[in-house]
């Protein structure tokens, strides 16, 4: 790739839209998995070039809307602790859990930084020997392996007073969950582009072999879009289902394997709470034994009360994929950006919002 302006070319655009016209006979419906292709989606208003025969819906591919709130509760419980600095990613900030923020508590004088990557709180853990600093590890198997390198350099450098609150998730267990929960009917995949390029495509393959759905991992850019629902739509009308990949210039087939060394070192699967989904066998990662001693969790005792859901909110419904932004009755009223009650309004990912910033008359 030498300029994302090449694809986002509008005479390629229209070769594809054609195509996909000419070709799709089948009523089908698409799940976009990454929040990253939502905004691309609605940004550039694919869903408005294609057939009508091809219905699309959004997936839970936002690491920070599906965070449950008793995990968003420990984080914000771990910032009460006195002594204790929070480093998270600053999307994170105005997540509302079942009472308060991160940016709430950080305004009534909490120690809540914001940083760009698990370095940045490697570093103020090494400046201030006499605070405890925990990153709040969030993300998909995207970030996890940054996160374990983090790890392995505070050990290496001694750093004893830097812990990680891991609240990572696993992107393939949760899609076999939403399709074992037969609330969505599928007949296609786009897969998770950034996810894919450290795990590969052959953690998808399951997907077609078991449940006969076609697979297809996407870039980010119009064209990516495109070029990945054409590839879908010629595999539906054909009879077929397997994984193919069209972002190659990002993804192998076998992934980052020393993404994945670093990651399987420092992480063991484990269940994980999803926000809507519930416990999700083995769709977690927690620090293994060896490096224990950086768990947040085990290191700090940590006050929580029962978890809840903001009134209306209907986030959960939204990120399996059986619900729309615009089934909420808070969309666009109650819940903007600006005043956000739930997750998938605060993040850059979040479904709600890219309907509201690029999803027109939303009868707001």
């Amino acid at each position: 790739m030498k300029f994302i302006s090449e694809f986002r070319r509008s005479e390629l655009a229209e070769g594809l839209i054609s195509q996909i016209h000419r070709q799709s006979k089948t009523p089908v419906r698409l799940m976009e998995f990454c929040g990253g292709h939502t905004v691309t989606i609605f940004r550039y208003g694919i869903r408005q070039v294609l057939p009508q025969t091809i219905d699309m819906v959004s997936g839970p591919g936002c690491p920070i809307c599906v965070t449950a709130n008793a995990d968003l509760d420990k984080a914000i419980a771990l910032s009460q602790i006195p002594g204790v600095i929070i480093a998270t990613f600053g999307d994170m900030l105005k997540v509302p859990g079942s009472r308060s923020s991160l940016q709430k508590v950080k305004a009534n004088g909490a120690d809540v930084r914001t940083v760009y990557s698990t370095m940045d709180a490697l570093k103020i853990a090494e400046a201030d020997s006499n605070k405890s600093v925990v990153f709040l590890g969030i993300g998909f198997e995207t970030t996890a392996p940054t996160i374990a390198a983090s790890v392995l350099q505070a050990e290496e450098k001694e750093i004893r007073n830097y812990y990680v609150l891991s609240l990572h998730k696993l992107c393939p267990p949760v899609i076999q969950a939403i399709l074992d929960s037969g609330e969505v009917k599928l007949d296609g995949l786009i897969c998770p582009g950034h996810v894919s390029a450290i795990i590969g495509s052959h953690p998808w393959e399951f997907i077609a072999r078991d449940y006969g759905i076609p697979c297809v991992v996407s870039g980010f850019e119009p064209l990516d879009i495109l070029q990945c629902v054409d590839m879908l739509v010629a595999q539906i009308e054909k009879g077929e289902s397997k994984v193919e990949i069209a972002y190659r210039r990002g993804v192998r087939p076998e992934g980052n394997q020393q993404a994945l060394k670093l990651m399987e070192q420092v992480f063991e699967p484990c269940p994980a709470r999803w926000r809507g989904m519930g416990e999700v066998p083995d769709s977690g990662l927690k620090l293994r034994q060896e490096y224990q001693r950086f768990d947040a969790e085990l290191a700090f005792d940590i006050a929580l009360s029962p978890a809840y859901e903001p009134a209306g909110c209907i986030c959960g419904d939204i990120l399996r994929g059986v619900k729309t932004p615009l089934d909420c009755r808070l969309f666009g009223k109650a819940c903007t950006p600006q005043y956000p009650v739930g997750p998938c309004m605060v993040s850059s990912e979040g479904a709600c919002s890219a309907y509201y910033l690029y999803g027109g008359d939303f009868g707001g």
